[in-house]
């Protein structure tokens, strides 16, 4: 469901023939007959003129009535906005075998990392396929936490309980507590003005919280709250977990023109945000036929746990390194006036033989010309190789392009 709505969502977004009253009927259309849940700013998303639809089981904006998604998108390059990620799976594991217990699931070095920062990482299945793709975070060396994709909300949880249970009933120290949305809510806050507007609103020093770090603050007097650096969109920016009480409290104050000059944004924008930086949507670009190699996603497999070979498909994925695939992730950018490329788009040769498929694409409204990725054969994944996309029973040329399309800008720590 999650990809089929965004595919529509960005379509739309990009159409000038089709409304907004369009576009939310065609979402709502493709969404399931499960009534959404709803996360703690469902009501501040109406009242700020949210448009919204049903997004991974929830009720989510897709834009606001004061921008397009084009508009919203360069804002967040420029300014900053802030994004309702709620629907995320939150998860906290605990004890002093935790960390074992997450590496028998996943691809990161956790015993690597320092407490405090965390890594991107992939749980995969027994043919090294992606089962998911997530966000682990060491807070000490007994205390993990966890940010996942909402689409994949039972599986991750199936999986992590399986894993802790095994762990548990040999006589390990873990256990797992997984946040309602109820209960606490996730809000991203994205671009060049983000962390200095929070800044204001916090009493640590946020310049010493480089990418990928986290720690715990008090945010406009709510006390509690974690602050991850991280982000969706390629630009600077965090990830903030807070009671679900008092979400609203928090984003009204991240809203104070007094101290800033963020902006609501939603879906559309978030999807052509993420596109533009070259990064995966699950469903979309992975999924568990994919293996992180073909997914160009091998720096996500640490290279302690390579030589340590004992995580889900690590058989197949070191088989893959050293022999290679016949397929890979690639990004693509097309000729000015042609069609954009969607999800399913062939890919050809210049032959006219089918190499290929793209997984993602839209118009990128900062290039403003239409871009995409998808897996091609691997003797055509070389930058700059000229392949055609048939979309609508007519080929456009396009040639394969480096990823990210557009510049990230994480705050690194310095080397």
């Amino acid at each position: 469901m999650q990809s089929s709505i965004l595919r529509h969502v960005v379509r739309s977004g990009y159409s000038r023939a089709s409304g907004p009253a369009t576009r939310i009927a065609l979402i709502r259309h493709l969404s399931t007959d499960k009534t959404p849940s709803r996360t703690a700013l469902y009501e501040f998303h109406q009242k700020h003129g949210g448009k919204l639809v049903d997004f991974a089981g929830y009720w989510l904006p897709v834009q606001y009535n004061d921008q397009s998604i084009i508009k919203s998108h360069l804002y967040t390059r420029q300014y900053g906005s802030i994004f309702d990620v709620s629907h995320m799976l939150q998860t906290y594991l605990k004890g002093k075998d935790v960390i074992s217990c997450f590496e028998s699931i996943c691809t990161a070095d956790i015993k690597g990392l320092r407490n405090g920062t965390g890594t991107l990482t992939v749980f995969t299945n027994s043919s090294g396929g992606i089962l998911d793709d997530l966000i682990v975070n060491r807070v000490a060396d007994d205390v993990l936490y966890v940010v996942s994709n909402a689409s994949r909300k039972d599986v991750d949880m199936a999986n992590i309980s399986n894993a802790v249970s095994s762990f548990k009933t040999n006589g390990k120290d873990v256990s797992v507590q997984f946040l309602s949305s109820d209960d606490q809510s996730l809000l991203a806050v994205q671009g060049p003005n983000a962390v200095k507007t929070l800044q204001k609103l916090c009493s640590k020093d946020l310049s010493q919280l480089f990418f990928m770090n986290t720690t715990t603050d008090t945010i406009a007097g709510v006390e509690g709250c974690r602050i991850t650096r991280c982000g969706y969109t390629g630009e600077d920016g965090v990830e903030i977990s807070i009671p679900s009480a008092q979400a609203e409290h928090i984003a009204t104050a991240l809203l104070d023109p007094t101290i800033g000059n963020l902006k609501m944004a939603g879906l559309g924008a978030r999807d052509s945000l993420r596109v533009e930086a070259g990064l995966c949507l699950y469903g979309n670009d992975i999924d568990e036929t994919t293996t992180p190699v073909e997914a160009n996603l091998l720096w996500l497999v640490a290279k302690p746990r390579r030589v340590e070979n004992n995580f889900p498909g690590s058989d197949k994925i070191n088989a893959q390194i050293k022999n290679g695939v016949t397929r890979r992730r690639v990004g693509f950018k097309m000729d000015s006036g042609a069609a954009p490329a969607r999800q399913h788009v062939e890919i050809y040769n210049n032959e006219q033989q089918k190499v290929g498929e793209i997984t993602s694409g839209c118009p990128s409204p900062c290039l403003q010309q239409n871009i995409a990725m998808g897996y091609i054969r691997e003797e055509y994944k070389k930058l700059g190789t000229e392949i055609t996309l048939k979309v609508r029973d007519k080929h456009y040329h396009s040639a394969v392009a480096k990823m990210p399309f557009v510049a990230t800008h994480y705050y690194q720590a310095p080397k």
